[in-house]
């Protein structure tokens, strides 16, 4: 059976990737998961500068799920070029930077860094719902989006996947305007902005008050929104958003996915990854299905 999927000209050895902030760039995990059996590892967002983040507490628990709002702490752009790739370098996967900015210009630094870097595409991160400057606007006006966007892909060297919000009244109004400002891929959800109260301190459970809601309630939203832009563009979609298992996995590609990203159930299971990996083979070996490509968006 062929599991491999191409996505703007890079091939992956099946569809399964990290979702970014959730997996570090793999060196926390490379202990319980083979990073060679990944189609991709998406890093963690990379800024032209560290990030401190934001104040603790920044996760609480939700029923089906989490809210974070780490803000984007990273150690800059230097630290990971010495560091983050060459680590990556040694397994046998494709590896997507996402990169994060508080202005255009932000961006455009890092992207160009990474220009002259053995890295196989950029994930922009302009839809992170806990950043408060930059990021919001870029992911929730569809102008914005698309001025980031074509600014970006002027400078690019490699492939560019525009990361949305769900944020939004129209999701694919937000796919039209990547696609048309020349995004090679999109990838969505993000994080759905949500707020949780200590009833008993009578306090924010988070100190950012709001922050973006991950884990396994979200998926139902998250299918709906990976079809309406699957169906909307004709750019390659990579679908994320509560996938715990494969046959959450299955569901994004039939909605019209060509990949998945496994973002919370890697903090519940530090092996979920490959455990997908193996049941997406299962299902194509049960259902006898001899290419991936016959599930993509076959689902009408």
């Amino acid at each position: 059976m062929n599991t491999k999927v191409t996505i703007a000209g890079v091939e992956f050895k099946n569809p399964v990737m990290t979702a970014s902030g959730t997996f570090g760039s793999g060196m926390e995990y490379g202990e319980f998961v083979d990073l060679n059996k990944l189609g991709a590892v998406v890093t963690k967002g990379v800024a032209n500068v560290p990030w401190p983040g934001n104040p603790t507490p920044r996760v609480a628990e939700v029923y089906g799920g989490m809210l974070n709002a780490i803000g984007l702490q990273n150690p800059g752009i230097d630290v990971f070029i010495e560091r983050d790739i060459p680590f990556l370098k040694q397994y046998d996967t494709k590896i997507i930077v996402n990169v994060c900015g508080k202005t255009v210009e932000d961006y455009v630094e890092v992207v160009e860094r990474l220009g002259d870097t053995d890295i196989d595409m950029m994930e922009i991160n302009v839809s992170c719902p806990n950043v408060k400057e930059g990021a919001i606007a870029f992911g929730q006006k569809k102008e914005a989006l698309y001025d980031v966007t074509k600014e970006i892909k002027k400078h690019a060297k490699q492939p560019i996947i525009m990361k949305l919000s769900p944020n939004v009244t129209d999701i694919t109004e937000m796919a039209k305007a990547a696609e048309a400002a020349g995004a090679d891929a999109i990838s969505l959800i993000n994080t759905i902005t949500g707020m949780k109260i200590d009833i008993h301190r009578r306090a924010f459970a988070i100190a950012n008050k709001t922050g973006g809601m991950s884990g396994p309630a979200i998926k139902p939203v998250a299918v709906r929104m990976v079809y309406q832009a699957a169906n909307a563009v004709n750019i390659p979609v990579i679908g994320m958003g509560g996938i715990s298992n494969a046959e959450d996995a299955i569901e994004f590609i039939l909605a019209g996915a060509t990949a998945i990203s496994v973002g919370a159930m890697n903090f519940v299971n530090p092996y979920v990854t490959e455990e997908i990996v193996t049941g997406i083979e299962a299902y194509m070996d049960r259902y006898g299905v001899k290419d991936i490509k016959e599930l993509i968006g076959a689902v009408k």
